[in-house]
């Protein structure tokens, strides 16, 4: 009979002790997840981007940026080095579940007062030696710093996923801000190139006007068309040099002095990619894995919660000599050892372990809705820019057509306007048409490819979360993809940046608890 009750209590412990290493429950089924994406996409496309994929614009001068603030920004220096701080507090919660010893050493030297004899009591002096060795173990039977040191290695994972995050936004803001002083720069140029065109034309009309053929309306309105577009230069030419400056910012330089070469968007490539299976894009964005991870954690806080119900179970032991006599201090005499048990378990404690469970599973809502957000944002970025680069795409053409027939026009109104066949009014109509459509082609051009690069970003940039470290489950896809070929299999994930400045080259790796 005893003996039966004693297996029903380790029956209920061993339970108990299951209980605090339950998985962490999915938070998305198929019903969550599109089973493809409707927003138009290139047929014949890459599926998902390369972790390299900056170099398919074709600029070296690009991708030599990139490099260097992947190793000299501060803001990817500041990441690497929390992710030095998440696994120094990992390594704090997995020492609970290791032994502690101390070693004492100590000397003394007292002086007393014995007997009582007829000049008072005698001074004794005494000298007392000794050397131990005290050991504890706190037993982990329920599970909670097991608990604890799981929640502290998913927010590992949590900073390793959030320094991909500010790398790939590290990478992507590089790109657009290159372009974007090209696209300047090419803006000036044009605005430069339709400037002499009208002082071109401003000396026909002085020329015309001299020779009583123009009127002095006709000379004023060519010198406001030209002081028009001057005007427009200053101000193009103090974006350029901002762009410059954030460029430099990103690079972890200083603004004076820094300079690139390329001067147009003539040269930039575009390359095409296109999504696979929109499931898959839950394993290729680190800002969902990082909501991934921070739920993981908040359940491991629940299982640790929990746990705090449970008794804690003690060990501790000690060694060690104690003497007299430092030269007598190792005898066989000297030698004393203890050694003991002990199990605590809190009573009533005011409610206080019930309030931290209702707070790990408030927290565990709170980071649940969080990642059905973060679900939600990645399907929403990857449509909003797969749209986006198809309509640019369309304008790009259009607008092109648009440009070259501006061009043409305006060459045959200025020698009209020479030969006297047409007033000064067509002339004006037709710069101001080309000088307008010349403009707005180089910022479609640019909103086009930053649009490429918003869609490298949105697919997670060739990164990819590794399989065995997932928390939660890819749901099941009924519906395969509409366009682009079949979606292959993820590529590698991308090595995390080295960061120089703050902390090691490379970022040591926590042991992973299992799953």
């Amino acid at each position: 009979m005893k003996l039966r009750s004693c297996s029903t209590i380790l029956t209920a412990l061993l339970l108990a002790f299951g209980a605090c290493h339950t998985p962490v429950p999915p938070a998305l089924g198929p019903a969550q997840v599109p089973s493809n994406f409707t927003a138009p996409a290139a047929r014949g496309a890459p599926v998902w981007p390369s972790p390299a994929w900056w170099t398919g614009f074709g600029s070296t001068e690009m991708s030599t940026l990139i490099a260097a603030a992947e190793s000299t920004n501060l803001d990817l220096a500041a990441a690497t080095a929390r992710v030095l701080e998440a696994e120094a507090q990992a390594k704090t919660a997995g020492a609970v579940l290791l032994p502690s010893a101390t070693a004492s050493a100590t000397a003394q030297r007292a002086r007393s007062s014995q007997g009582g004899g007829p000049s008072g009591p005698s001074p004794v002096v005494a000298n007392a030696f000794g050397l131990s060795l005290n050991a504890s173990y706190q037993l982990d039977f329920f599970g909670r710093a097991r608990a604890n040191l799981r929640s502290a290695q998913e927010l590992v994972l949590a900073s390793r996923y959030a320094q991909q995050v500010v790398a790939l936004s590290i990478t992507a803001n590089v790109a657009d801000t290159y372009l974007g002083v090209l696209a300047l720069r090419q803006r000036i140029a044009i605005a430069k190139e339709n400037a002499d065109a009208a002082k071109r034309v401003l000396a026909n009309v002085e020329a015309k006007v001299r020779a009583g053929a123009s009127s002095a309306l006709d000379l004023a309105q060519q010198q406001t068309t030209l002081a028009t577009i001057e005007a427009v230069i200053p101000a193009l030419e103090e974006q350029e040099r901002e762009a410059r400056y954030s460029l430099a910012i990103l690079l972890g330089r200083l603004p004076e002095g820094f300079d690139v070469q390329g001067s147009n968007l003539d040269s930039i490539l575009t390359e095409q990619v296109a999504p696979g299976l929109p499931s898959e894009l839950l394993r290729r964005r680190p800002d969902v894995a990082v909501a991934e991870a921070n739920l993981a954690s908040a359940h491991a806080d629940i299982d640790a919660a929990r746990a705090a119900y449970f008794p804690q179970i003690g060990l501790t032991g000690s060694g060690g000599y104690q003497s007299t006599a430092l030269s007598a201090l190792f005898t066989g005499g000297g030698f004393v050892w203890s050694a003991g048990a002990s199990l605590v378990h809190t009573i009533f404690d005011g409610g206080a372990r019930g309030g931290q469970l209702h707070l790990a599973e408030a927290r565990q809502q709170e980071l649940l809705a969080n990642y059905r957000s973060s679900v939600l944002n990645a399907f929403s970025d990857v449509e909003t820019q797969l749209g986006q680069t198809s309509s640019l795409a369309d304008q790009e053409r259009l607008r092109t057509a648009q440009t070259n027939a501006a061009a043409e026009a305006f060459r045959i109104s200025e020698l009209q306007y020479r030969e006297g066949t047409v007033d000064l009014l067509n002339v004006l109509t037709a710069q101001q048409t080309l000088f307008s459509a010349q403009d707005q082609l180089v910022q479609i051009r640019l909103a086009r490819l930053q649009a490429n690069i918003g869609l490298y970003q949105a697919l997670g940039g060739g990164w990819s979360e590794p399989s065995d470290l997932a928390s939660q489950p890819i749901p099941a896809q009924s519906t395969p993809v509409e366009h682009g070929p079949p979606a292959t299999a993820p590529p590698e994930p991308s090595p995390i940046p080295k960061t120089p400045g703050p902390g090691p080259e490379s970022i040591p790796t926590v042991p992973q608890p299992p799953r």
